[in-house]
């Protein structure tokens, strides 16, 4: 296995963080809950969903419950703008709602948020985006650090990652992420790792770089430290329904032994903490659609995922929804003990069920 030197800590600003394996900012994902998840087995640092600052400092409630911490440390909000006043108010509620970093998403590539000169469209305007981050530096106290999220690029000819993470850690920037895909990639294609090894060498040695971008277990996560040098990962999609991630990636960095995957048992322990998180913060319409995607993360990779995932679906409430999960786990935990077999040993994928995206 490779093997890359860890030192305990990482420092952002005056903020010290315990680890180096982050939680990655996802659109209709990394609500209160899911960090919560995520920071109980070893995640040092999680991200809210990204906030658009106008709605944010209008008062809108979606908005505004995105930025809640509500008992998560530290609690890292993440705004997204094109307007230096619009940012630096967003960036005081944020403080104020607790907030002990405030990142900056200046690489989302949806269509919406590019079409507004927002997220990845700012990686065109680089004098702008200084702009943007001066405002919020000078919102905040000394001791609130900002940070920045970006791509590789705009485009496969336009790749100014390394440029552009300058001129950020020049505006005020204390931190980088780097996810290794331009926006014209979307999500398709592989993250390039060299883009981040780019950044790394650019950047001074006191500003952390994180690397991001297809990083699912163990093995990515060393080596994406070893080819870039990168002082963390941060994991999006690879967190799914996979809290334990976090928990190997703790243990490894110590030198212990990689604990492996969670047994049935615990995987369904977690999942009921999650559907109860979810019942408890959530409110409205959505809390079933919230649940239903949690019972398909749960339950990837394992024999007869797919078809669970269709009758979860279809499930009228929450009640029934977590009535399949159980009836499911049960009949998995009685055939393992039966057969003697691995519920991972016949896999089945979620074929285009993942409906969020990495904020940048």
């Amino acid at each position: 296995m490779i093997q890359v030197a860890d030192r305990a800590s990482i420092s952002v600003g005056s903020v010290r963080l315990d680890g180096r394996a982050f939680l990655a900012p996802m659109s209709g994902v990394t609500d209160v809950g899911f960090r919560r998840i995520a920071r109980r087995f070893g995640a040092s640092l999680v991200v809210s969903e990204m906030v658009a600052c106008d709605d944010y400092v209008r008062g809108d409630a979606e908005s505004r419950l995105r930025a809640e911490g509500a008992g998560v440390d530290p609690h890292v909000v993440q705004i997204a703008g094109c307007d230096a006043r619009w940012m630096g108010e967003a960036a005081r509620l944020a403080e104020a709602s607790g907030a002990a970093i405030v990142d900056i998403n200046m690489g989302c590539p949806a269509k919406r948020v590019v079409a507004g000169e927002c997220g990845s469209a700012l990686m065109r305007e680089p004098a702008i985006a200084q702009e943007l981050i001066r405002a919020v530096v000078d919102a905040l106290p000394t001791t609130v650090p900002v940070t920045v999220k970006h791509r590789a690029g705009w485009n496969h000819d336009n790749r100014n990652a390394a440029e552009f993470a300058c001129a950020m850690v020049e505006a005020g920037a204390q931190m980088i992420t780097v996810h290794g895909r331009t926006r014209t990639q979307g999500f398709s294609g592989k993250s390039d790792p060299e883009v981040i090894r780019l950044v790394r060498d650019a950047l001074p040695s006191h500003i952390p770089l994180v690397g991001n971008g297809d990083v699912i277990d163990v093995e990515g996560y060393l080596r994406l430290r070893e080819q870039t040098g990168c002082d963390a990962v941060m994991i999006g999609r690879g967190a799914l329904g996979n809290p334990w991630l976090f928990a190997r990636l703790r243990e490894v960095a110590a030198g212990r032994p990689d604990p492996g995957p969670p047994g049935l048992d615990e995987r369904l322990a977690v999942f009921r903490r999650h559907v109860d998180l979810i019942e408890t913060l959530k409110q409205g319409p959505r809390m079933l659609h919230e649940v239903r995607k949690s019972c398909a993360w749960y339950a990837r990779g394992l024999y007869g995922c797919n078809a669970l995932r269709l009758r979860v679906w279809e499930a009228p409430d929450i009640a029934a929804a977590r009535a399949l999960v159980e009836d499911y786990f049960a009949q998995l935990i009685e055939r393992q003990r039966r057969l003697g077999l691995s519920p991972e040993g016949e896999r089945g994928e979620m074929d285009g069920s993942f409906s969020g995206d990495e904020a940048a």
